[in-house]
């Protein structure tokens, strides 16, 4: 067993058919989403966290991958039984760089989906609200009741 995190996130959720924004872009597009992430905060600089888009709509227009290159910083807030963990820092998309920031929301209750609450690239990419994954796709850590 490793060293307990005192505040970070596991992800490795999909969304089918979700309508997101692109900045410059009217309306919105319609796709599929895969967030991946192993946060930590006290190993911040082997931390990963990476979002897929994959274009549905008008495929291959504005699919793309976007991978964490500089988490600067994780939070982690409890909310009732649930847990909030806010992630920022710089990503790239391709070779150019952008600030993201992403919010992931551990549901306790089994019935309730784990949500991503936000994830935006900034000046790139809005998921345009909240999305919710699968129950267990999402495992905060570091907000167990002490």
């Amino acid at each position: 067993m490793g060293v307990m995190c005192p505040c970070g996130v596991q992800v490795n959720a999909t969304k089918q058919g979700e309508n997101v924004k692109f900045n410059g872009v009217r309306g919105t597009i319609t796709g599929n989403l895969t967030y991946l992430a192993n946060v930590c905060v006290t190993t911040l600089a082997a931390s990963t966290l990476s979002l897929v888009f994959v274009d549905t709509e008008s495929p291959g227009t504005f699919s793309f991958m976007f991978t964490a290159n500089d988490i600067t910083s994780v939070t982690c807030k409890r909310d009732g039984q649930n847990c909030v963990v806010t992630v920022t820092g710089t990503g790239l998309i391709g070779s150019r760089e952008f600030p993201f920031k992403a919010v992931f929301r551990d549901q306790v209750a089994t019935a309730a989906n784990d949500i991503v609450q936000s994830f935006v690239i900034t000046g790139f990419f809005d998921q345009n609200g909240a999305v919710p994954v699968t129950q267990g796709s999402i495992v905060a850590l570091g907000c167990q009741a002490l």
